[in-house]
């Protein structure tokens, strides 16, 4: 039964006190997934000891790439870097603190074939945990992304989602901070990419510190959501399925002998 190539990247920033879990975590499952995977750590200028830990760990597994910023680029630049250093026919992201357990991936490829799905996108079940004020800004950037856009999706920004290499190769993506998941998704369905979400359970990070609801990040996060907004509504950009490329294969499950 053939399995599908993946590639899993992990935009990391100061995340010394996770790394090490993540990439040990990350290598048992996708070893049980897949007999072609490969990890990539994006080191997006740490200042702690992220960039060594690292290294060290792609000296020690040879599936196990690091790419280095020589200056932090924020979420969107991580995120762009990491799905261009992906080689494998499926991606996926994760942040470095797995908020879900990675064996959730095994459920994402199988609705990926089941609903012959171009992208899934995952929604926490239970973010009581994050507190009010987290909370209160997830619902209303959330509205204002299935408002303005029309995509119905419950948890946009939420960091596990995995792709077809063909949704990558028909779009670009502009956004430099966190605003860069609604970019990927709303792109994608205009492109006419058939785009599902499946519930996860939720863990949030104890260790550490998110920046997402930040002052500065929320801003740029509405200046970004305004320009693309702009260009979603510009005339003369046809919204149209886009035809797989005859050198990428779906992943498909061989049915067993008498289906």
């Amino acid at each position: 039964m053939p399995r599908p190539s993946i590639s899993l990247f992990l935009p990391a920033w100061n995340e010394e006190e996770y790394l090490e879990r993540a990439v040990s975590r990350a290598s048992k499952v996708l070893s049980r997934l897949s007999d072609d995977w490969e990890l990539i750590i994006v080191d997006d200028a740490s200042t702690d000891r992220t960039p060594v830990i690292a290294d060290a760990l792609a000296e020690k597994h040879r599936q196990v790439r690091v790419v280095h910023h020589e200056k932090n680029l924020k979420l969107g630049g991580a995120i762009k870097s990491g799905l261009g250093a992906s080689t494998k026919d499926i991606v996926v992201y994760s942040d470095t603190d797995l908020p879900f357990d990675l064996d959730e991936l095994e459920r994402a490829l199988h609705l990926m074939e089941y609903l012959e799905a171009d992208m899934i996108c995952a929604f926490r079940f239970d973010r009581t945990s994050e507190g009010l004020k987290r909370i209160v800004y997830s619902f209303v950037y959330n509205a204002l992304i299935r408002n303005l856009f029309d995509v119905q999706l419950k948890d946009i920004n939420f960091s596990f989602k995995v792709m077809h290499r063909r949704v990558l190769e028909s779009i670009e993506l502009k956004s430099e901070g966190s605003f860069i998941d609604a970019e990927l998704v709303v792109k994608a369905i205009r492109r006419g990419f058939r785009v599902f979400q499946m519930g996860v359970d939720y863990f949030p990070r104890t260790r550490g510190e998110s920046t997402l609801a930040s002052p500065h990040v929320i801003v740029k996060m509405m200046r970004e959501l305004a320009g693309l907004y702009a260009e979603t509504k510009a005339p003369g950009e046809p919204v149209r399925p886009v035809r797989l490329p005859p050198t990428v294969k779906p992943f498909r499950r061989k049915a067993a002998a008498g289906q």
